[in-house]
């Protein structure tokens, strides 16, 4: 359990037929254009579903990106600067005069939104092995019927990870709790009712939404995230927008509960009215939708990420180490310490994908451009054999005895632990985890050192018990949390 700065990279079970290949490698259609039978879920019973309209331009000229090496740590640094550069992607700026807008305006007349109707009935097209190049831009044409990503049924492909009793608690917890499609067409739903309202008064704004919801780690009783990306000549203030935009979202009949929080990252909070889903709403905090993608293409890259990710969040979530607003690790910063420690294993069950394939992940990258990215991404599989159970006490000792709190940073990006050396980024904090794109710290808001000491403390008593019992029921109440999924929304 050891910091490596290369991944193995394993022969590819798709070959052998073991599990299907992985959407986060495969046509993903964000916007829900693409033709029917490309990793596509047509639901015949919502033909009046709103497209997503993410469009991207159509370039001049075809380019393509020169091929990347699996292995890139020879590239040079500048003052720790970004110092890859997409050759047909100039840096953007979301206020850019010059920018087009995302997509083309909205034309069509949405019907009355009716937030007790829950969508039903889908089909599942095969997996096509083929996909596009990012460079070439391609435009989607619009399919018949509204589409949302392909939710893989993986249960009985993960039965090989679950042949002892802890791993097979893992597997049942994921089955019951993670988003079904239902969900997240109910939360697109709504986006697209928003986006509609919204551009009344922002003419040029593009709603999208982001985080747990669309990047495969969510579960049914998850919140949704949503940016709204506003392009325009003068930067505009994100708190005066969200202060415009609570007026006008208590006009509306379909949310309830509007409250504008002004924190770091001001965002504006609602529920679907009538039901317990939250929505947390943000302007131009684009890093998000990168990050979606990024976490994406994790979540898919094996397996087992999934169901230990939403494991580990509901562990600390009972464990009151999982809550921002109140000291403790945010989940965006628990998913990355779980990649990470995945990444550091002696054999990694991940790479790092920003390393191997930097081009896909550019920092840079126009925001439209985004959900294409992590197309061409062949598929990793890893030597780690390793249960869901070996990985969980795995993960739990290597925070609890394994990791230097003092002295490492917690990187994705690297796919390894990194130095404080004193930097004023990490400076007196108490837990560092480098944000893969803005390489801030995503732990920030752990800086009390009892909060610290207590979530140490979990760790090192989870494992523990953990390590005798090899029940899962012994550090988090599972059918407790699975009836409560199971009676939301």
């Amino acid at each position: 359990m050891y910091p490596r700065s290369t991944a193995p990279r394993g022969r590819s079970a798709h070959h052998n037929g073991l599990y299907p290949r992985s959407p986060a490698f495969q046509r993903y259609d964000y916007n829900h254009l693409s033709p029917p039978g490309i990793d596509s879920f047509q639901v015949p019973s919502l033909e009046g579903l709103p497209t997503y309209q993410w469009n991207p331009p159509p370039p001049p000229s075809p380019v393509h990106y020169p091929p990347t090496p699996a292995v890139t740590n020879r590239r040079k640094r500048q003052n720790e600067e970004y110092e890859y550069r997409s050759p047909v992607v100039k840096r953007q700026r979301v206020d850019a005069s010059s920018h087009p807008l995302i997509g083309p305006p909205l034309s069509q007349v949405h019907p009355p939104y009716h937030p007790t109707q829950a969508p039903a009935g889908s089909s599942r097209s095969d997996f096509d092995n083929s996909y596009p190049s990012p460079c070439s831009h391609p435009i989607p044409q619009l399919s018949p019927h509204p589409q949302v990503p392909v939710v893989p049924d993986g249960s009985s492909s993960l039965q090989a990870y679950a042949n002892d009793k802890l791993s097979g608690q893992m597997v049942e917890l994921f089955e019951a709790c993670q988003q079904q499609v239902s969900d997240l067409i109910r939360k697109e739903t709504l986006r697209a009712h928003l986006q509609t309202d919204i551009q009344r008064v922002y003419a040029v704004a593009r709603l999208y939404l982001t985080g747990s919801s669309m990047n495969g780690l969510g579960c049914r009783s998850s919140d949704a995230d949503l940016c709204l990306v506003i392009r325009e000549k003068k930067r505009c203030d994100p708190i005066q927008v969200l202060s415009v935009l609570q007026k006008m979202f208590r006009s509306l009949s379909y949310v309830e509960k509007i409250q504008l929080i002004r924190a770091k990252v001001p965002i504006l909070r609602f529920r679907e009215r009538g039901s317990d889903l939250e929505f947390d709403l943000n302007v131009n905090n684009t890093v998000g939708i990168r990050n979606t993608f990024l976490l994406r293409s994790y979540a898919y890259a094996d397996l087992r990420i999934r169901p230990m990710i939403l494991v580990i969040k509901k562990w600390a979530r009972h464990n009151q180490i999982n809550d921002a607003s109140k000291g403790t690790l945010s989940s965006y910063a628990l998913v990355l310490m779980v990649l990470n420690y995945l990444q550091t294993l002696k054999d990694p069950v991940l790479p790092s994908l920003q390393r191997d394939f930097p081009n896909c992940f550019d920092p840079l990258m126009d925001i439209d451009l985004v959900p294409l990215g992590p197309l061409p991404i062949p598929p990793f599989v890893s030597t780690n054999q390793s249960s869901l159970g070996e990985l969980l006490l795995g993960f739990l000792r290597y925070y609890a005895l394994g990791f230097s709190w003092d002295k490492q940073v917690i990187s994705v990006r690297e796919a390894r632990t990194l130095s404080k050396n004193g930097s004023r980024e990490w400076r007196n904090k108490y837990i560092c985890v480098e944000e893969p794109f803005e390489r801030n710290n995503v732990a920030r808001a752990v800086h009390e050192n009892p909060k610290f000491e207590a979530i140490k403390a979990q760790f090192a008593e989870s494992w523990r018990i953990l390590q005798q019992r090899k029940d899962l029921n012994s550090i988090l109440p599972v059918r407790a949390i699975i009836n409560k999924e199971s009676s939301r929304r």
